[in-house]
């Protein structure tokens, strides 16, 4: 392992309070570890400093010398005297410097504040009870923590547009814009969509995309995450909750390997929004626009959601004693899934060993866009790697299998949520076999299936998922399963036990003893163990694959070492 570089470590004093901090940090994130709060609009820790928000301004001084000799100017008592600079000076464009005072409570520094929170508010509408960033407005929060508690504000507030849609995902209202422009560096510096800027002057000044352009990148809804105000807002979520309402759940984005960090909202067991979860190693702190919708798929018009056994509805017991029956009666081939989890792919792999066959995997590939999304649209084919479910990287197309099934070698098909026509089996092969289907959506395999055990969706169960760094991370579950429904682990351990295979723990967290036993890359690991933010894997033979990618964006991660006194 690769030591961490040694830190190159500056002491300030923040409130008469010491800390060492990395030298290049800037004010605001010098105090936040300290535990010091800095109220700011503009700036963002993951974007280019703005400054023109001015809601960070502090004090500031240096320790003074001579010009001439270079020593210390000393006080009566013997201690360096400090030069305090006349005037305030924003915090986020300021960096530390050895010996720096910061004065972020003094009553120059209260009156910046009360008088900038003032102007802020001079032209913002009186909307907050119907406002959708109410319960995440940082412009109510300051304005309690950090304005006068009155207005003297007596004219005719600025009339400005309202419901302005800048895109398709994303609604604007000019009259709650603060101008802090983070949405216009989200586009430029991260998007690489150069499509939002401000118009007008002074009290007029707007917030618009350019002529003939519109915010329609697949990273738009980050503009809404990273908006301090309630002034660009979700068209999808607009009005449908309020978020103090809404329980958060850790979660994944699964449409590719990426694995982005989320967090999924959910009330009385409804999810009603997705969001980005932090993870510098991984996202660093946004989500593309199309993992946003995945939620959709919970209660999608063509959910599976009854047993049924030829095509007769049945209960899970019979459906499974069938499904053991006719996956032993002639040759079985097992069709895993790089979207399953870890602990489904075990015993995936474990109902394939049974059976006395190899599985197979469908690879799914696309167009990769550079940033969150990659070419690799399964989001978990290096896990199907690591438990050994598959030792080659799989086929867009079940050649094989197709093959098999035409000369008569395959008489039945295990497909834990493949839909075999999407990987090339046509409509004459799947009528040759019978077909086992464990799946979540309807389709034309679950069509053919002779027998059909609804699953559950990436939001109804808990499980890890291993993506392009190898880096095996977990999701919570965030609302109960729909009605009709199976856990995959149960229907898969019952399978197995069916064929004549080892009893398997049902339950993630049990089934990880026996996955840490006999999947070397997880012999030190507990599900327990395994942080939200996840874990690169040692000693994987895979790594250098052409088909593994690297992470779509580099991220400096934040400075681990960080003292005080």
């Amino acid at each position: 392992m690769i030591a961490p570089a040694k830190l190159d470590l500056v002491t300030v004093y923040i409130d008469g309070k010491e800390i060492a901090v990395p030298k290049g940090t800037n004010v605001i994130e010098a105090a936040r570890l300290l535990g010091t709060d800095i109220p700011h609009y503009c700036y963002h820790p993951k974007l280019s400093v703005a400054g023109n928000c001015r809601m960070c301004l502090i004090e500031m001084g240096m320790p003074m010398s001579d010009r001439a000799t270079r020593e210390p100017i000393l006080d009566e008592d013997g201690k360096q005297k400090i030069g305090w600079i006349p005037r305030p000076v924003i915090g986020c464009g300021t960096t530390v410097a050895p010996g720096m005072q910061i004065k972020t409570k003094s009553p120059l520094v209260k009156e910046c504040q009360e008088g900038i929170m003032e102007f802020l508010l001079i032209n913002h509408p009186l909307d907050c009870p119907i406002c959708d960033q109410a319960g995440e407005c940082k412009l109510q929060e300051q304005a309690t923590g950090y304005g006068r508690g009155y207005s003297r504000f007596i004219e005719q507030k600025n009339v400005k547009p309202k419901r302005t849609v800048l895109g398709p995902r994303v609604m604007l209202d000019d009259e709650r814009c603060i101008l802090c422009s983070r949405c216009i560096r989200f586009s430029k510096e991260i998007a690489k969509d150069d499509v939002l800027g401000f118009v007008d002057r002074g009290s007029y000044s707007i917030l618009t995309c350019f002529p003939g352009r519109e915010l329609n990148n697949n990273y738009s809804l980050n503009t809404v995450d990273i908006c301090p105000v309630g002034a660009l807002t979700s068209t999808d979520f607009r009005f449908k909750m309020r978020v103090w309402f809404l329980k958060q759940t850790n979660s994944l984005d699964t449409e590719s390997s990426v694995g982005a960090n989320t967090v999924a909202w959910s009330r009385e067991g409804v999810l009603y929004r997705i969001t980005p979860r932090s993870n510098d190693d991984v996202n660093d702190t946004w989500m593309a626009d199309s993992g946003r919708v995945l939620y959709k798929e919970v209660s999608a018009a063509n959910r599976l959601k009854q047993i049924t056994v030829d095509g007769a509805d049945s209960t899970l017991e019979p459906a499974v004693a069938a499904a053991a029956k006719l996956a032993k009666s002639g040759t079985c081939a097992v069709v895993g899934s790089g979207r399953s989890s870890v602990e489904e792919q075990f015993l995936t792999k474990k109902l394939a060993e049974a059976l006395g066959v190899s599985a197979a995997l469908v690879s799914r590939v696309g167009e990769g866009d550079g940033i969150l999304v990659s070419a690799d649209r399964n989001p978990n084919v290096r896990g199907a790697l690591v438990t050994g479910l598959i030792n080659v990287l799989p086929e867009q197309k079940l050649s094989a299998l197709a093959t098999d099934i035409d000369g008569g070698k395959v008489t039945a098909v295990v497909s834990v949520g493949e839909d075999l026509t999407a990987a090339g089996l046509s409509a004459e092969q799947l009528a040759k076999v019978s077909i086992i289907y464990l799946g979540t959506h309807a389709n034309a395999t679950s069509d053919a299936a002779k027998i059909l055990i609804p699953t559950l969706t990436t939001f109804e169960k808990s499980g890890t998922l291993v993506n392009q760094q190898f880096r095996i991370q977990k999701f919570a579950r965030a609302v109960p399963p729909t009605s009709g429904t199976t856990d995959d682990l149960i229907v898969l351990a019952k399978l197995v036990a069916g064929v004549g295979g080892s009893v398997l723990a049902a339950e993630v967290n049990a089934l990880w003893s026996t996955i840490a036993a006999e999947v070397s890359a997880l012999t030190t690991l507990s599900l327990k163990s395994i942080p939200f933010t996840g874990l690169l894997l040692d000693g994987i033979p895979f790594a250098s694959l052409p088909f593994v990618e690297g992470p779509s964006l580099h991220f400096e991660p934040a400075a681990a070492a960080v003292t005080t006194a």
